[in-house]
């Protein structure tokens, strides 16, 4: 297909329009109903708290309840089940409540990203028959993941265990410490993006529908998002995330912005590459 040049594209990223997987930006619109939620919770809190936490809303899907655990002081504590075991390595110590301090995960960052092996996966953000959900920190330059346990009781959210632990590593490339050095060093993510690189966004000429094109180098650079180097989040749903998987999907979503990137990288001949850039912002 005919590439775009630079001034289309960027008319078009102005344009707004449908996207098939829009579902995974859960936090798009959640801001606006957070003071509601969170007058049922202080609500609950000055009466007299039963032994077991009541659900709330928010508890329907994980993403609503993740958000408002994150940004509520009082939810976050009726959530947490303490003492709190929390595992480092083979370490393991209990937190207890007058110890524990709010923990703001992701939700003071502008977005989020989330960790996929494959496209089908997508399909679990947003599920609300799901009982078992990890949220991850994942740090690049150390090596170390960060993953904190929730379980639904009883219709309830619940953190139940948090596990510090190093990435584990074989004889391939890592995909954790490709990403990191990609996303620093320019002349290295040249040499590692497919050219041309499929690229899919908003069709300018119709709101509704997407365009599937493709960049060269230049233009990759010109309209790439700016890249997490530091750390990367994840909200495993039950999708895979098997270190020896070939692919990868790395979605930058927005927290209420709009913002919503996704980046498609493949193993190939022993390294990784960029192959596929999507860009639906809104």
């Amino acid at each position: 297909m005919k590439k775009l040049i630079a001034g289309v594209i960027l008319l078009g990223m102005l344009s707004s329009c449908g996207n098939k997987k829009a579902k995974i930006d859960p936090f798009a619109s959640i801001t606006k109903e957070v003071d509601s939620i969170r007058y049922k919770t202080d609500s609950v809190h000055q009466e007299e708290l039963p032994e077991e936490p009541q659900p709330i809303q928010a508890d329907e899907s994980f993403d609503d309840f993740i958000y408002n655990f994150a940004s509520d002081d009082v939810l976050q504590r009726q959530r947490v089940k303490f003492p709190l075991p929390y595992y480092n390595g083979d370490k393991k110590l209990n937190i207890d409540e007058h110890r524990w301090k709010h923990d703001d995960l992701f939700t003071k960052q502008h977005y989020y990203t989330l960790l996929f092996d494959k496209e089908e996966d997508m399909d679990l953000v947003g599920d609300i028959a799901l009982t078992s959900v990890q949220v991850e920190w994942i740090f690049v330059k150390t090596r170390m993941m960060k993953k904190y346990y929730f379980e639904r009781i009883k219709g309830a959210w619940m953190l139940e265990a948090i596990n510090l632990r190093p990435i584990e590593q074989d004889d391939n490339e890592d995909f954790v410490e490709f990403f990191g050095r990609f996303a620093v060093d320019s002349l290295f993510q040249s040499r590692r993006i497919r050219e041309p690189l499929i690229f899919v966004t908003c069709d300018p000429d119709d709101d509704f529908s997407i365009l599937e094109t493709t960049l060269d180098r230049d233009q990759w650079f010109a309209f790439k998002p700016e890249l997490p180097s530091e750390r990367l989040s994840n909200i495993n749903y039950g999708q895979r995330n098997d270190d020896n998987s070939t692919t990868k999907i790395l979605a930058l979503k927005g927290i209420g912005n709009g913002f919503s990137n996704i980046l498609y990288f493949r193993r190939k001949a022993g390294g990784w590459e960029l192959y596929k850039f999507e860009d639906t912002s809104i």
